[in-house]
């Protein structure tokens, strides 16, 4: 299969290129700089029709990965989000649709659904607002019950979840799946969005405000400094190994049982949640520390805990994550973090 792979000098998209490529798919990247593998490569903004319609030429598949990701720094960024990634989606779909490519693969996110599951112990399900700065201020991470205000407990999300984003970064990653759905619905095309959560590994960019919470400390580390954990470090993720992902990218484009017409999501997580202080703390222990930073600060964009229920990808596409958690951060913890542009 030839499959055009946008993002593909990124740190997921490299590594779905080196899956792709050990599955016997024949990759071709599209990215705005060079990947720093050998690996036939066209330089091009996905923004750039012209550019993109070229590059399509004899693709079967596209795995689009390009974006701008992270929370970044604060709402200026909005215009950067919106262009790269709901503009960058909108051009990459439209040339799909001219040129005949009808089977997608989007690297969605975890971060469309806000807030993750919440029981209360009076009320079931619910799902609690945005949280508040002046609790943040006086140290109230946790969400409570929007009826009764009593606390919550977490548990795992699946993909019929009400979405909610509550920050920039998020709002655009909904946009991209619906434009997905739009494309696939008006062509008869396939789509597949991949909702990651938390992706670590080898190649994770290192010192930019754009990149993931296991990246931060890590670069932190590299430095001889303590990683600096925010709120009280009991937020709760799914830490997915890289190399995991890139699988699951590589089944989805080879399944057939997803039904064209539609845009069908799929969690992509580990199944086994951490708080984001036990992965600091694994990371430091691996490294040979400095030990992490209780700081108490906050982002006012994050959630609490969001966590997956990846059994509709284990059921439907066959993937199992095969790196734990102790074995991926011990081997995250010595491998190098690529430079930022």
């Amino acid at each position: 299969m030839r499959v055009l792979v946008t993002g593909g000098a990124g740190f997921i998209g490299s590594h779905i290129v080196t899956t792709l490529r050990l599955r016997g798919h024949d990759p071709l990247v599209l990215d705005l700089v060079p990947p720093a593998y050998d690996a036939e490569f066209v330089r091009a903004d996905v923004r750039d029709p012209g550019a993109v319609r070229a590059a399509l030429h004899g693709v079967d598949s596209v795995c689009h990965q390009a974006a701008m990701v992270g929370l970044g720094k604060d709402f200026t960024d909005a215009p950067a989000y919106v262009s790269h990634n709901d503009l960058g989606t909108a051009v990459l779909l439209a040339a799909m649709a001219d040129s005949g490519v009808r089977d997608l693969v989007l690297a969605g996110s975890m971060v469309v659904y806000g807030e993750g599951r919440y029981e209360c112990p009076r009320h079931g399900v619910v799902r609690p607002g945005p949280r508040r700065a002046e609790d943040l201020d006086a140290g109230r991470f946790e969400p409570h019950c929007p009826v009764c205000d009593s606390e919550l407990t977490p548990g795992l999300v699946a993909e019929d979840a009400p979405t909610d984003p509550r920050n920039v970064y998020a709002t655009t990653k909904l946009a991209q799946e619906h434009l997905a759905a739009s494309w696939a619905r008006c062509v008869n095309g396939r789509a597949v969005a991949l909702r990651y959560h938390n992706v670590y590994g080898p190649g994770m960019p290192r010192d930019t405000p754009y990149a993931g919470v296991a990246s931060f400390f890590r670069s932190s580390l590299a430095r001889g400094e303590a990683p600096q954990v925010y709120e009280d470090g009991g937020q709760r993720r799914d830490f997915v190994h890289v190399r995991d992902v890139a699988e699951a990218n590589a089944l989805a484009l080879e399944a057939s049982s997803t039904p064209p017409g539609a845009c069908t999501p799929y969690n992509t997580g580990s199944g086994t949640p951490h708080t984001v202080g036990e992965m600091a703390t694994a990371l430091a222990t691996a490294h040979g520390g400095p030990l992490p930073v209780i700081t108490g600060e906050y982002r006012l964009g994050d959630v609490r805990h969001i966590t997956a229920d990846s059994h509709r990808l284990r059921t439907d596409l066959g993937w199992h994550p095969r790196t734990d958690f102790t074995t991926g951060m011990t081997e995250f913890a010595h491998a190098p973090q690529r430079p930022t542009a």
